[in-house]
């Protein structure tokens, strides 16, 4: 596994690509090659990368799919040669001539298609953003485009994934977005690549955020050798995992962390200061040979099934700094914890129900047994009844030929999380009141009946009293799935927000990042109506800690859209600067004093970062 280098900052990122594409005898008024393979290659490509784009398209995008419902925007999946595999979204915004260049088996290369976010993310190996007036082929600039490289276990670049869109596309969101999703197929494809036949670690800095994609993750053999680690492991322990002993890691003998209860967190200590909370899971079988990085398992046989929440271990009184609503919250579900009374939560969207329900689930006496949770507004109305009853082997066609026990049963002996019950279709309704009475359940196409003992609790971001009225859900599962009905107020109500906004800094926060967030920040954040609630605030803080590094976070590190709901410039800025923009030389040595930042230098003279990239590039 070869050590990253270092990232280089974005404006030296555009000048090098700028250069290289001079240097292949590329204009501006170059038209993009694209390099388009034939048919017998495109399906040479596509067959040889099928693991990586089943890998991407069922198990990464589902979790990202409010990129392209909200936004006009096209993502792109390309080899490690800037080959296009396949993309989702709109291609409307794509000029007819050059729609060549967005189908499989077109070339994104700088030296065919030049400044490119695909093409230039593979060149310097980083994510980067390309805005339109960046691209260095005018053909070209009738987009943007944010790109992050997808990398395996040796470190190597082996396919990127883009954004690209014709309209405004915030960079700092985009491309902090972008670096998820890359980060998401990394750690599946290693998963795959291991899955059951060895110990895995996964690492982070705090116990809510053991199951982020940004967690580290170790793959380790019974004689503790690390035998694959994702790059967030490289970062948070400082070193190059390649080869190395687990117990050169931590502070912890071989025998000790094997012995660790698997699915319960544990804290684990660097040999330096740094300390983080874990959890281990062991082999489910035992390796019966060697493996090699470079081997691929086939995701054909793979099941799409919703897996068992991974359970760190979230305290009912961390879900509250003092805030009274929340707190009452809490005080009745704690007197329920052991009653057969189900509870409906109800809260806008992002306001921490499945977080709550987890820390219910911990508390309980079933807290050892399953949670499953079901998002009733995810799964398509046709297979909804399939996915939570189950069914029989050859039930309906394109059922698997084994059947499905259904989500229902899996969650026997443990706690059943119905969210967004509201969009669950009338007739799947009239089922599950029928499994709520009987406690038992009859799979599609079955005669037989399985008894069930679990815990169902159900959220809303609806009134679902209003919808009883509307005959859109049924009365009598209504009062069946409310006993008592728990209200969680949005974040713009609460009165701890400011321990809240310390506290999920803390959860995400890198070791190295002790700075915090700034009193001006802090300011911005109470001030905000937050209509995504905690998750929009997890997302945000994710972003400009990716941002700020090792700084206090600042305003200028708070992605753009972030801006909008305040309805305010993103920064305001102290010191103007009264420059003649048509002077060439005096914008230059301005650049320099301030670091070569472009960001920063457009926002004290008060135009946009475009405007003042195409009066430096006047002197060209």
């Amino acid at each position: 596994m070869a050590a990253p280098a270092s990232p280089l900052s974005h404006d030296a990122i555009i000048q090098d690509s700028w250069s290289r594409c001079r240097a292949f005898g590329l204009s501006h008024q170059s038209t993009p090659a694209f390099d388009q393979l034939p048919a017998a290659g495109i399906a040479q490509l596509l067959e040889s990368q099928h693991s990586l784009v089943q890998t991407t398209h069922q198990e990464v995008l589902p979790y990202y799919e409010n990129i392209l419902s909200n936004s006009n925007c096209l993502i792109m999946l390309a080899d490690h040669q800037g080959q296009v595999l396949t993309s989702w979204g709109t291609q409307r915004f794509i000029d007819p001539k050059l729609a060549r260049g967005f189908s499989a088996g077109a070339s994104w290369m700088e030296r065919c298609s030049g400044t490119n976010a695909i093409g230039t993310a593979l060149a310097c190996e980083q994510a980067v953003h390309i805005e339109h007036d960046e691209h260095f082929l005018k053909a070209n600039r009738f987009m943007t485009g944010s790109a992050a490289p997808i990398f395996d276990a040796e470190r190597k670049v082996i396919a990127v994934l883009d954004v690209s869109s014709d309209s405004y596309l915030p960079p700092s969101h985009t491309l902090g977005m972008v670096k998820m999703m890359s980060q998401t197929v990394e750690n599946r494809l290693i998963l795959n690549l291991f899955h059951g036949q060895h110990f895995q670690l996964t690492f982070n800095t705090g116990l809510n955020n053991l199951d982020s994609q940004w967690a580290g993750l170790l793959i380790f053999d019974e004689t503790g050798q690390v035998l694959s680690a994702n790059r967030r492991a490289d970062n948070l322990l400082g070193i190059s995992l390649s080869r190395v002993s687990v117990e050169s890691l931590f502070k912890v003998s071989l025998l000790e962390l094997l012995n660790q209860p698997e699915g319960l967190p544990f804290a684990l200590q660097t040999s330096g200061r740094n300390r983080f909370q874990c959890l281990l899971k062991r082999p489910k079988q035992v390796a019966v040979k060697a493996r090699l990085f470079s081997e691929n398992k086939s995701a054909e046989n793979r099941s799409a099934e919703p897996a068992v929440i991974a359970m760190p271990a979230i305290s009912l009184n961390t879900l509250h700094f003092g805030d009274s609503r929340v707190e009452k919250a809490v005080r009745q579900a704690e007197r329920l914890l052991e009653k057969d009374i189900p509870l409906l939560i109800h809260g806008e969207t992002g306001v921490g129900k499945e977080v709550f329900v987890k820390a219910l689930h911990q508390a309980s006496s079933r807290s050892k047994q399953p949670l499953i949770a079901v998002n009733c507004a995810a799964i398509p109305a046709e297979l909804v009844e399939s996915e939570l009853f189950g069914y029989e082997k050859g039930a309906f066609t394109g059922a698997n030929q084994k059947g499905s026990i259904g989500l229902i049963r899996k969650a026997d002996k443990g706690t059943l999380f119905l969210d967004e019950i509201g969009d669950m279709p009338l007739p799947t309704q009239a089922r599950l009141l029928r499994v709520l009475q009987e406690r038992c359940v009859q799979p599609v196409g079955s005669s037989e009946l399985f008894p069930v003992d679990l815990r169902i609790i159900s959220a809303t971001n609806r009134s679902l009293r209003e919808q009883v009225q509307l005959g859109r859900f049924r009365e009598d599962l209504y009062y069946r799935i409310g006993g008592l009905t728990l209200e969680l107020p949005p974040l713009r109500e609460r009165n701890d927000k400011e321990a809240l906004f310390k506290r999920l800094w803390e959860q995400h926060r890198e070791p190295a990042q002790w700075a915090g967030l700034s009193q001006e920040v802090l300011a911005l954040f109470c001030r905000h109506p937050w209509p995504g609630n905690l998750r929009q605030v997890s997302s945000v803080i994710q972003v400009a800690l990716a941002m700020a590094e090792e700084q206090p976070i600042r305003p200028e590190h708070l992605p753009d859209d972030f801006f909008v709901d305040l309805e305010m410039e993103p920064v305001e800025t102290p010191e103007p600067l009264a420059v003649d923009l048509n002077d060439v030389e005096d914008l230059n040595r301005q650049l320099q004093a301030v670091g070569g930042n472009i960001s920063y230098l457009a926002r004290r003279l008060g135009v946009s970062r475009n405007t003042l990239y195409k009066r430096l590039r006047q002197a060209e």
